[in-house]
């Protein structure tokens, strides 16, 4: 490769484990996310995502090159997420579809830029402000429920097929705080809530299996509610135990923290 650095500029990239497309998705790299390169194997590139620092490899036909000039560029941009569920940009006879949470560098009265290319969409946007981590509980809840009925899908990060850190992740990064890819990872962040009666809009819980790995979150709704990703995006009935799931009539999730995000 000439450069380390790129940037996805199509809808979203599926970031795999390991060199291979039979290798299981791991997340995916929504559109003007940058990253730098870090290993090359044959048709594959293993990149680390600015955003989140999380490594993965991408096939080399879906990589877009940026050179370092214009990668600081964006780097030093102001960036706004794409604030809806699906949305189209466009440039010159090109267009592109923009997922909720997707990076738009320069944006400014409902154009962004990459490069020298100007981009036109109509989508609303939230500022991103990684390095600020100015947590709004009640936004995230409102982000997660747009998510409702969305399909589980290991790895995912759209309406078209999400896993649970997906949710939250996407859902707190809209809400102005940035947390890790895993679900483990992101329980190490924010402060421990005792009690359920003590619960907010917008704190995090965090289950376990039964060797004590943490392998499942969600969002807090209230005392009593949580939105979780769990063969789909859905709202379940929590309790001290964990999720209750109706229709096995017993607790699908154990109960092993919850977070609150500052």
């Amino acid at each position: 490769m000439d450069s380390p650095y790129g940037i996805n500029k199509l809808s979203v990239i599926p970031c795999r484990a390991e060199p291979s497309s039979k290798s299981e998705m791991t997340t995916q790299l929504l559109f003007g996310q940058t990253y730098q390169i870090i290993e090359e194997q044959n048709d594959w590139i293993k990149i680390k995502i600015d955003a989140d620092n999380y490594e993965c490899w991408i096939n080399k036909k879906q990589h877009h090159s940026l050179s370092e000039s214009n990668y600081q560029d964006i780097k030093n941009s102001d960036i706004h997420l794409c604030a809806e569920l699906l949305q189209i940009a466009q440039s010159g006879k090109n267009h592109f579809v923009l997922p909720l949470g997707a990076h738009l560098p320069h944006y400014s009265n409902n154009q962004f830029k990459i490069e020298s290319n100007i981009y036109e969409t109509f989508c609303k946007t939230v500022p991103y402000s990684p390095s600020n981590n100015q947590y709004n509980g009640q936004a995230a809840v409102e982000w997660a429920t747009m998510f409702l009925n969305a399909p589980y899908l290991w790895g995912g990060k759209t309406l078209l097929g999400i896993d649970c850190s997906g949710l939250v992740q996407i859902c707190c990064s809209l809400a102005g705080y940035q947390l890790p890819r895993d679900a483990k990872d992101q329980a190490k962040q924010g402060t421990p809530i005792t009690f359920l009666d003590e619960v907010q809009p917008g704190d995090l819980a965090f289950f376990h299996n039964e060797l004590g790995e943490i392998t499942h979150t969600g969002i807090m709704l209230n005392q009593e509610l949580i939105i979780h990703a769990s063969g789909k995006v859905r709202i379940d009935k929590i309790d001290h135990y964990g999720i209750f799931a109706p229709e096995l009539k017993t607790h699908s999730h154990h109960l092993r923290v919850i977070k609150r995000l500052k």
